[in-house]
């Protein structure tokens, strides 16, 4: 299947969902920093990688992208 064949309305749909959800959760990373609020930041890291990775796995079943590496 090439890559032409995987972006369509659902491909657009589902990966604009999933950059929604990580903008979310980086706003949210973003203000526990700003604030100094180091339990939440630890939190709100945590979550934001969960929806980077899913991103990239999403992305990496569809063959658009390597498989995902993220480096603690």
């Amino acid at each position: 299947m090439t890559l032409s064949e995987v972006i369509d309305d659902q491909f657009l749909t589902r990966y604009r969902s999933l950059l929604d959800a990580e903008d979310a959760a980086f706003d949210e990373l973003e203000h526990a920093f700003e604030d100094g609020d180091r339990m939440h930041f630890d939190q709100d890291l945590c979550a934001w990688r969960t929806a980077v990775e899913k991103k990239l796995r999403y992305l990496h079943r569809l063959g658009v992208v390597s498989p995902p590496t993220i480096s603690a």
